[in-house]
């Protein structure tokens, strides 16, 4: 491995992360503030870890992330994709590890239009006899 950037996007619903590893010791900076300052729920640090942990690379890359859109479950889904697409960068021997896990494959699910003559997508107004 040269002592480089490995780049990788990330997208989940509305969000677009935009992911930077480069070696060092672990240091996760999301937006430029640390990971604890950026997530306040735990689970969502975990999430984004996901592939360090699963290639056991946790404390030898430093991961710098640029994200936008949506709200923190989709931002950090996002930076979830984009490290385990930069890992493969890094490495292509993470891939199956990666694959199996299923980090690689972008979420497809997305928010349901709302349709006409209903108030939410498939909230239907209150039915009433009279």
């Amino acid at each position: 491995m040269a002592s480089a950037k490995f780049y990788g996007t990330g997208r989940r619903k509305q969000s677009i992360a935009r992911v930077y590893l480069v070696p060092g010791t672990g240091k996760i900076t999301i937006n430029k503030r640390d990971i604890d300052e950026y997530f306040g729920l735990d689970t969502l640090k975990v999430i984004v870890r996901q592939p360090l942990v699963a290639t056991e690379t946790d404390g030898k890359f430093d991961v710098l992330v640029n994200v936008h859109g949506g709200g923190y479950t989709g931002q950090a889904g996002a930076i979830r994709h984009g490290v385990a697409r930069a890992l493969l960068q890094a490495d292509n021997e993470y891939r199956p590890v990666l694959k199996s896990a299923g980090y690689l494959t972008r979420d497809p699910r997305m928010k349901e239009r709302k349709k006409y003559g209903l108030k939410a997508a498939r909230r239907a107004p209150q039915f009433s006899k009279r």
